[in-house]
């Protein structure tokens, strides 16, 4: 099937697999749908927000010669397994740029610095072309675009997809990695804004 067929097919079953009866389930139960949820959302953001994060941009290369490549700015990003080496992100389920990155199958985080505030903003935006103008090469394996004056990279191959409530947990076995910027300090996200 191949990894980009892989990954398309993980999000297909996710999207429409029946979720399991209550009294069947065992160990910790989500909230279903008809139940109010425990936590005010405003209340939620504001205490997560005190936890801070890097920031990085995940790209991936066209999925087909028609298209153009896909990024977007995403602060929930983690390493997960040395052996094998793995690492994860999440994204929203209502992400229109997960599916092309879906269809690619291959991935690259890069890790930003602290001047590169503005180019995440842009990655951030929807319905725009994030790339213009923005100096990149392709990684090695995946071909994904690695941006110009990042800390680090990332390239990676989609391993698994799980659901996570409005998000998936989109797992990637690392092919390569390498620093870039290594002197420059992270950009760092706190309290819904970028720390001088």
């Amino acid at each position: 099937m191949g990894q980009a067929g892989t990954a398309e097919a993980a999000v297909r079953y996710l999207r429409s697999a029946p979720r399991p009866h209550p009294r069947r389930a065992t160990g910790l139960r989500c909230v279903r749908e008809d139940e109010r949820a425990p936590v005010d959302r405003t209340e939620f953001r504001r205490v997560l927000g005190q936890f801070a994060s890097g920031v990085t941009v995940v790209t991936a290369p066209p999925a087909d010669p028609d298209s153009a490549p896909a990024g977007f700015a995403c602060q929930s990003f983690t390493s997960l397994s040395l052996d094998p080496p793995l690492i994860a992100f999440m994204v929203g389920r209502a992400s229109t740029t997960w599916p092309r990155i879906a269809r690619a199958g291959v991935f690259c985080v890069n890790v930003l610095a602290a001047d590169q505030g503005p180019l995440c903003r842009a990655f951030a935006a929807s319905g725009t072309d994030k790339f213009l103008g923005v100096a990149h090469t392709p990684a090695p394996c995946s071909g994904a675009p690695l941006l110009a004056g990042v800390l680090a990279w990332i390239d990676c191959t989609v391993h698994a997809v799980h659901t996570g409530g409005d998000h998936l947990i989109v797992v990637g076995r690392v092919d390569a990695l390498g620093t870039g910027n290594g002197s420059a300090a992270p950009l760092l996200f706190h309290r819904g804004r970028f720390l001088p």
